[in-house]
C-alpha cells in the first residue's frame, strides 16, 4: 500500500523527490501518512479535497486484497 501512495503522489507533485509516506500497522489498521513539499500541497488535496478522496478511494479497493483497513492522512 505504501507504494501504492508513493506511485500516485510522485506522479501528481512537481518536487516528487520530497513525497514521504510512513506506515503505521496498528491492530488490524495501516495508517499512511502522506507529507510533500508546501508548494504541492494543493495538487494532493485538489479542489475540495477531490484528489485526496479519489487516492483513498483506490487504497481503499486495494486494501480488499489484504484483508486490512488502511487509512491515508495527508500531513504538512
Amino acid at each position: 500500500m505504501k507504494e501504492l501512495v508513493e506511485v500516485i503522489a510522485k506522479s501528481l507533485v512537481d518536487h516528487p523527490d520530497q513525497v514521504v509516506v510512513t506506515e503505521e500497522d496498528t491492530e488490524g489498521v495501516i495508517k499512511l501518512v502522506l507529507k510533500v513539499a508546501d508548494d504541492d500541497m494543493g495538487k494532493v488535496i485538489g479542489k475540495q479535497g477531490r484528489i485526496a478522496k479519489a487516492i483513498r478511494t483506490v487504497v481503499k479497493a486495494a486494501s480488499t486484497k489484504i484483508d486490512k483497513k488502511v487509512d491515508v492522512d495527508i500531513a504538512q
